[in-house]
């Protein structure tokens, strides 16, 4: 028999860590926006990611619906812990994506576009570190239903871990840009990488400590003899990871530093994982409780093995008619 809640567990999982790294850039382009120079630095920018945003943000579709439909007991509880980042997430993705396409159709207000463009960004990614946070920390439920308050999701450590993620996709945007551009862009993404990066490790590295705190269950998992020989290969990992960016970066290796950038948000993703599981309500609610019957995943699994080899084909498909550097003539509108 298959465990069909572990498999959508972790259908979820790939779902959103696949935003996080496809998303993650292009809000990251938004957040260095104030740092380039108005007019074609700052376009060339957005053409980079024009051809692919809205697609990248099919994968927050399939990772919020999925868990409606697959874990319905943890999207009820997840939900209204939530509401208040979840909205100025949403919000601020909207007014993002209205920037994208007006600003080369009203170039009169191009400022006002250019600040709604940073301050959707800004907004998305601290909001999505909210959430982070509060997972991580922990959402208080009675029975079946959420017990704690509006503000729950409003603590210093949700904070730090809001401006980690800032820090993150500051630097995916950057070594995007590194990736995409040639001349004095890519001189500039470089030393934005350079900055982003120490500031990831340095936050990467403060999460890291103060989260076996939040509860005595991770520390356990973390630092218990034999527990810890498990996890070992984690830290190490990153470690490397870290090293192999840094390698990039300091020998101007222009294909080296993304893909160790993501390599670097997966393994962090790994760690994540390895504390919360099973639960998808941390230290509440785990995977199989909240799942939905068999029969439905089972029906939901058919059209997932489907739709999601459609889906990867063509994101796969638009990043490689789209690959190389970008023709600083040759925009996308």
């Amino acid at each position: 028999m298959l465990d069909l809640p572990l498999i959508w567990a972790g259908l979820l999982a790939l779902a959103i860590f696949i935003y996080i790294i496809l998303d993650g850039f292009d809000l990251g382009i938004g957040l260095l926006f104030p740092f380039l120079a108005r007019g074609d630095e700052r376009s060339l920018a957005m053409n980079t990611v024009a051809p692919v945003w809205d697609g990248n943000e099919t994968w927050l579709v399939l990772g919020g619906g999925g868990l409606f439909a697959a874990f319905p007991l943890a999207y009820a509880v997840v939900m209204p812990a939530l509401y208040a980042p979840f909205i100025v997430m949403i919000l601020a993705l909207v007014f993002r994506g209205v920037a994208f396409e007006f600003r080369w159709r009203d170039p009169g207000h191009e400022k006002y576009w250019d600040l709604s463009f940073h301050t959707g960004s800004l907004l998305a990614t601290f909001m999505q570190g909210i959430v982070l946070g509060t997972f991580v920390q922990g959402i208080e439920v009675e029975g079946r239903a959420y017990a704690g308050g509006w503000w729950d999701w409003l603590t210093p450590f949700t904070l730090t871990c809001g401006v980690a993620l800032c820090a993150g996709y500051a630097l995916l945007g950057a070594t995007w840009l590194i990736l995409k551009t040639d001349g004095p862009l890519r001189d500039k993404a470089y030393g934005f990488a350079r900055t982003a990066g120490l500031a990831t490790f340095v936050f990467v590295a403060v999460v890291s400590l103060w989260t076996p705190f939040l509860s005595p269950e991770i520390a356990a998992r973390w630092f218990s003899f034999p527990q810890v020989m498990l996890v070992l290969p984690v830290p190490t990992l990153t470690a490397m990871a870290a090293g192999l960016l840094a390698w990039g970066l300091l020998t101007r290796r222009d294909r080296v530093p993304f893909p160790a950038a993501i390599s670097l948000f997966g393994l962090c993703f790994a760690g994540l994982g390895i504390g919360l599981a099973p639960y998808i309500v941390p230290r509440a609610i785990t995977i199989h409780e909240a799942a939905a019957p068999d029969a439905s995943l089972a029906f939901m699994l058919v059209g997932a093995v489907i739709l999601l080899p459609l889906i990867l084909g063509y994101t796969a498909y638009s990043y490689w008619v789209f690959r190389g550097k970008i023709d600083p003539e040759a925009g996308y509108h």
